[in-house]
């Protein structure tokens, strides 16, 4: 079972307008209300591939309850750690002639809370898969990346790695499966700057040198560059078309990548994969669906999926 961890979930509100005016009543052409989290972002578009994943993290009062809700209705199964204070925050997204966004803090999570992930996540059993995407909230150790990978040692778990700075930083040593940093982030952790292929090749082994053992950079429409344990490079370019939605591309990717694997596809396929479901999250005015990925997967490589994974 694949598992996905979002220490900081969202319910995103997005609101349309014509034109914002500070300081005035403005009224809104639609509203959408979106279930958020890097993590949950991986759930979703697995859902949408065929592929069954739970979703962890914390929440908290009847916002909480409404993420959680909103998941299941998807058909996305949580195991979420209800907190006893506090709301899961609210992103306010306001789309006008400019874009605005007033991102929420999040409750306050509690040691006992973190104890009970810490406990949840060692009872993953042999093959399981999990995702650890998105940064970590202020109230919430930095080390709490560092502290999962070390409750997993020598447990056969697949994890993945997708943060950035110090908290990426933090986990190379303990040997992750996967991390998939994006061309800024790989860069800023290495300390030199990798624009053609060769470099960015040398940056991500670098990671491997501290301990990552397979690299996956995610490059927007420059595409996406593997690096597998074993030392063999994959590059697959995008495909060019009008972006709509650059949020959740990169989390789309690590979804299309992870469903390529469970299908047993060579590592160049998965790849392709998730450059495809992450190119049809940027086309898209949301996170892309099955179809759409197969689109752009036939389009940009050339590739059919099977009907049903």
């Amino acid at each position: 079972m694949i598992y996905t961890l979002t220490l900081n979930p969202a319910l995103d509100y997005l609101v349309n307008l014509d034109d914002l005016t500070p300081g005035a009543t403005n009224r809104s052409r639609e509203e959408t209300i979106i279930w958020g989290g890097k993590g949950i972002n991986v759930s979703r578009v697995l859902k949408n591939l065929g592929f069954e994943s739970v979703a962890l993290g914390f929440i908290a009062g009847f916002t909480g309850q409404a993420l959680a809700n909103g998941l299941r209705t998807l058909g996305i199964r949580t195991e979420f750690i209800e907190l006893d204070k506090g709301l899961t925050r609210i992103n306010v997204k306001v789309k006008a002639k400019e874009e605005t966004e007033i991102n929420g803090t999040g409750p306050t999570v509690s040691p006992k809370a973190i104890d009970i992930l810490l406990a949840r996540v060692a009872a993953l059993n042999k093959g399981d898969t999990l995702v650890m995407a998105g940064n970590i909230p202020p109230n919430v150790g930095q080390d709490i990346y560092e502290r999962l990978l070390i409750a997993l040692t020598g447990h056969g778990i697949m994890v993945v790695v997708d943060t950035s700075g110090p908290a990426l930083k933090r986990v190379l040593k303990h040997q992750p499966t996967l991390v998939k940093p994006n061309l800024a982030e790989l860069n800023e952790i290495c300390g030199r700057e990798a624009q053609t292929d060769l470099e960015i090749t040398d940056n991500a082994k670098r990671l491997q040198d501290f301990g990552a053992q397979n690299v996956l950079v995610s490059m927007a429409a420059q595409g996406a560059l593997l690096v597998q344990a074993n030392g063999q490079t994959h590059r697959v370019e995008s495909l060019s078309g009008p972006v709509k939605n650059s949020a959740g591309a990169g989390d789309s990717l690590v979804a299309g990548y992870l469903a390529g694997l469970m299908m047993e596809l060579p590592p160049s396929l998965a790849l392709a994969l998730g450059a495809a479901a992450g190119s049809a999250t940027a086309f898209s005015t949301g996170l892309a669906t099955r179809q759409e990925i197969v689109d752009v997967y036939h389009n940009a490589y050339g590739l059919t999926l099977p009907a049903r994974p």
